[in-house]
């Protein structure tokens, strides 16, 4: 009994021994999306801007609707963007990104969440936002034409640099919502 004990006990560790390796399944790296998911805003449409940027942009396209926001609004939303925008300049980690987001959508209304989702806000539109806007998008071409400053005073010339400099180093991203933050600001 002792010898046919041992031979199990033997033939079991060879067994663990060969398969140990095969049965310990390789690493497999999955993509996770980085990217902010509304609850309510879609990205499934052609061309359609991240959630983000739908957020951002549809809060100041709302100036001026029956949606706009009010000034008990704008005190709870203006701390949440600014903080936006600082995790977004330190590099915050994307879960603070998403818990902002998150917030600033349950600060507004149902109705001003529909207003921005049937605006169906696109890349396009927010090009021409911010070609309005003087923000330059893509290969920083625009506005750089050689002799364009051409006329200008030193003081007026420094101040374009400066301008450009400020809007061309941030992305168009950054620029909204530092846009949302003066809309924001200026709401009494």
């Amino acid at each position: 009994m002792k010898q046919t004990s041992l031979l199990l006990i033997i033939f079991a560790l060879t067994l663990a021994a060969c398969g140990g390796a095969a049965t310990t399944p390789a690493p497999v790296a999955v993509a996770v999306s980085q990217e902010f998911v509304s609850a309510t805003l879609s990205t499934s449409y052609e061309g359609a801007l991240s959630a983000r940027n739908q957020l951002a942009l549809g809060t100041i396209k709302l100036d001026g609707t029956p949606n706009a926001i009010d000034t008990k609004q704008a005190t709870a939303l203006l701390p949440l963007w600014q903080a936006l925008r600082s995790a977004n300049q330190s590099g915050g980690a994307q879960a603070e990104v998403t818990a902002l987001l998150t917030q600033i959508e349950q600060s507004m209304t149902p109705n001003q969440l529909q207003a921005i989702k049937a605006m169906k806000l696109t890349q396009t539109e927010f090009q021409d936002w911010a070609k309005v806007n003087g923000i330059t998008l893509g290969s920083g071409i625009e506005g750089g034409v050689p002799g364009g400053g051409a006329g200008l005073s030193a003081s007026e010339k420094a101040t374009r640099q400066a301008t450009r400099a400020s809007s061309s180093g941030a992305s168009a991203s950054t620029a909204v919502v530092d846009a949302v933050i003066k809309y924001l600001g200026s709401i009494k």
